[in-house]
């Protein structure tokens, strides 16, 4: 696999990631079976993905790169999706975030 390839597979983890997120709360505890079963399939996806762009990627900067999509990704699903707070503080956290993301991406080694 080609390293653009897994950074892309990456990239998309880190998105399903955030959907996995997003449905473990709307699935209640996992007490509602619709959004459990969509809980559950984002999960197995996202690892997959992210397993399938770890051959081709060093895991420390992959590792980083899909958290960091993952955490910021959810901050903004939670604040589109339930109303949670986005303040200057929080806001601020997730410019780092996305700013460090950007410093791993270019240094990919």
């Amino acid at each position: 696999m080609s390293a653009s390839a897994a950074w892309a597979m990456l990239i998309v983890a880190g998105i399903v990631d955030v959907v996995w997120a997003t449905t473990m709360k709307l699935s209640h505890g996992y007490t509602r079976p619709l959004w459990t079963i969509v809980s559950l399939l984002a999960l197995a996806t996202f690892v997959f993905l992210l397993g399938r762009a770890l051959t081709a990627l060093p895991v420390g900067s992959a590792y980083a790169v899909w958290t960091g999509i993952g955490a910021a990704g959810t901050l903004l699903a939670g604040a589109f999706f339930f109303a949670e707070a986005l303040t200057p503080l929080r806001l601020s956290g997730v410019g780092l975030i996305v700013f460090g993301v950007v410093l791993l991406h270019s240094a990919k080694a």
